[in-house]
């Protein structure tokens, strides 16, 4: 090979290497540069935040449902933080109610009360405790002035029923290892479902009365010569009482057709519909005296006892500065079954 080939050759080679070179070069230029490592910024140290440990029956009032109170007041109950300390307290050592076993339930009692200086008619919740060894009853008693019989019905009819209240400090307990002390009266008909409900049947809830028979002593009602008269009448209804041993029926119905209460044309038709009330009043007076006397005959020492020795707790919420003073409401009177509690608190 000539030498000037030589060099040609070379150059070539040398230009190849140089080009290749480049080619690297700019494969390099376009990698991503490495990402710039953000500089740590220190937090600003807040301040610790304090919360008031919860009581630990703290929400037993609330967990006692407030039977016969309307659906659309049952909002304006809870609209205040009511204080039912003395309650918890009862509990503890040398409450009214350490150790014993005792069945809650719930009430309100509209009163005018003074609050934030002026009288307001305020929804007051009400919690009833009955120191029992077994539930005092299963049933509940539905009754008003516009219904024409009482019920007694069985709670579970209308959703309710007896069931344990688990304090706090056990609820991240096991259940089965509990052994409970205190049960609440509890519903669970949902709120919810109320719009498909019927009429008669909603309003129930709102005569409910939690239901009471003390077979150690004659019932008022065995005793009662009374009987409520609705009498279907046109244009409108009769509301009135009538008392068999009182009342002499022709002066009672003539008094009434005076008043222009009863139109005269109705007054045979008035007057046998009240002798069928007061058959029927009579009939229901002797049935129940038997079924109690039968009661005390079947009924064992230990369950005689237990009646004797129960006990009723009326307790109204504490004053405090953010809720009304119902000091001066408060009354024993429980309702027609339980009649008057053996103690206000």
């Amino acid at each position: 090979m000539k030498k000037g080939a030589k060099r040609k050759a070379a150059s070539q080679k040398q230009e190849e290497n140089e080009v290749k070179a480049s080619q690297e070069s700019q494969k390099e230029n376009l990698k991503p540069l490495p990402k710039a490592k953000r500089a740590k910024t220190s937090k600003p140290q807040s301040q610790p935040e304090f919360f008031e440990d919860k009581r630990n029956l703290e929400d037993l009032w609330k967990a006692a449902f407030p039977v016969g109170t309307e659906w659309d007041q049952l909002d304006s109950v809870y609209q205040f933080n009511w204080n039912f300390s003395n309650l918890e307290d009862a509990f503890e050592d040398g409450g009214k109610l350490y150790g014993k076993k005792v069945y809650l339930f719930g009430c309100t009692e509209p009163q005018l009360v003074p609050y934030k200086g002026e009288n307001k008619v305020i929804c007051i919740p009400v919690v009833v405790a009955v120191v029992s060894p077994f539930p005092p009853s299963d049933k509940i008693g539905i009754n008003s002035v516009q219904r024409e019989a009482e019920e007694i019905v069985s709670m579970k009819q209308m959703k309710m029923d007896w069931i344990p209240y688990i304090p706090l400090e056990k609820r991240d307990s096991q259940v089965d290892r509990l052994i409970f002390q205190i049960f609440i009266l509890s519903c669970t008909q949902r709120r919810v479902a109320l719009k498909q409900m019927k009429i008669d049947r909603l309003k129930k809830y709102e005569y409910c009365l939690p239901y009471f028979y003390q077979p150690l002593k004659e019932d008022e009602l065995e005793q009662s010569t009374e009987v409520q008269i609705i009498f279907p009448a046109e244009p409108k209804p009769v509301f009135c009482e009538f008392d068999w041993e009182l009342d002499e029926l022709e002066e009672f119905t003539d008094k009434l057709i005076e008043e222009d209460e009863l139109d005269k044309d109705q007054k045979n038709a008035f007057k046998e519909f009240v002798k069928e009330k007061v058959r029927e009043a009579k009939k229901a007076n002797r049935q129940a005296r038997e079924a109690r006397k039968k009661a005390l005959e079947e009924m064992s020492q230990e369950t005689k006892a237990a009646f004797e020795n129960m006990r009723f707790y009326k307790f109204y919420p504490v004053q405090t500065p953010d809720t009304p003073d119902v000091s001066n409401v408060k009354a024993p009177f429980i309702n027609r079954y339980y009649g008057k509690a053996h103690e206000i608190l």
